[in-house]
């Protein structure tokens, strides 16, 4: 069974990629959560974008103990405590408000608030906050917009996440302030509809090894 993060810092370091994943059907969490962990990629990011999220969060906590099982998307509060409630051994937000920090960090679980500008990050170093997700990457400056911020902020650490593919993902990762990117190539819903396991186990293996 895989060690539960106690960090944001624990996050980052799962694996180069953190799969970004819709699930649609409920049936399909536990096999795709599978899938992702025999391609080596045990962190799953589960976004809380249908109606069916939270319930997916219960069965891969309940049936894939060696996977590290998240809620991301987390715009509310309601929304942190329900996936701490489901089993979500972390918690991802697009971005962050004062109410939002304050609830996710009251769940107990560790988390990676959203920014996607200097004062963003600044604002939750004052809270004590050193990791965080930069969403969304492409659109929000890339791997360059990162890169700067190596100087004035060396201690803050990133998921850059949006955009990212298998191609643009090793320029992330080369970045001293990037511990992971996160990614939705991993799980095609096309693969994900027609049970295609392997191919998503394929695609897990491929993004590992990065």
């Amino acid at each position: 069974m895989t060690t539960s993060p106690r960090s944001g810092a624990d996050i980052l370091d799962l694996a180069p990629v953190m799969p970004v994943v819709v699930v649609q059907e409920a049936e399909s969490a536990v096999p795709l959560a599978r899938a992702l962990v025999a391609g080596g990629l045990t962190g799953i990011e589960v976004t809380l974008r249908t109606p069916v999220a939270l319930e997916a969060i219960e069965r891969i906590a309940a049936e894939v103990p060696e996977a590290v099982v998240g809620a991301g998307t987390v715009v509310t509060p309601d929304q942190a405590r329900a996936a701490a409630g489901a089993g979500a051994r972390f918690l991802v937000s697009p971005g962050c408000t004062d109410a939002l920090a304050s609830a996710m960090a009251d769940t107990g679980l560790p988390f990676l608030p959203g920014v996607s500008t200097v004062s963003e990050a600044m604002a939750l170093l004052e809270r004590g906050v050193s990791e965080m997700k930069f969403f969304p990457a492409q659109a929000a400056g890339g791997a360059a917009f990162l890169k700067s911020l190596t100087g004035p902020l060396p201690q803050v650490r990133f998921c850059p996440t949006g955009g990212i593919t298998v191609d643009s993902a090793p320029a992330y990762l080369a970045l001293p302030n990037v511990g992971c990117v996160g990614g939705s190539w991993l799980t095609p819903a096309d693969a994900v509809a027609s049970g295609d396991w392997e191919r998503i186990t394929d695609l897990a293996g491929r993004a590992a090894a990065l």
